[in-house]
């Protein structure tokens, strides 16, 4: 499981890949993918219902981690948006029961996205 009390930062960007071959058999009927991003070998998808984070370990990339973060579970949310020296925005999620998670998206991914999808699920 990934260390959310050391926050995981993780520079992500929007991506077409949509981890149906990671995540599509956890996916309840119904729920549906609204957004993906990845960094590097690991990655993020917003679904309808929750937050999966797709952790990818060890040297060949074999082995991952799947995390999924409930939105009824989030207690708050903030985000920093990217400046003039600072490109990168940050997503910041406190859970109940897990504490927070740091998500850091490239300057150029509109995270208004992200924030009206979890805004719709978790108020």
């Amino acid at each position: 499981m990934l260390d959310f009390q050391n926050p995981e930062y993780i520079r992500l960007h929007e991506t077409k890949d949509d981890f149906s071959k990671e995540i599509g058999p956890i996916l309840v009927d119904g729920e549906e993918i609204a957004a993906c991003y990845k960094s590097v070998r690991d990655g993020v998808v917003f679904t309808n219902k929750r937050m999966i984070i797709i952790s990818v370990q060890g040297m060949t990339g074999k082995k991952k981690n799947i995390t999924s973060l409930p939105y009824r579970k989030i207690q708050t949310f903030s985000i920093e948006t990217s400046g003039v020296f600072d490109l990168d925005t940050e997503l910041e999620l406190w859970f109940s029961g897990l504490g927070k998670v740091l998500l850091e998206f490239s300057g150029h991914t509109d995270v208004t996205k992200v924030c009206k999808l979890i805004s719709t699920h978790a108020l």
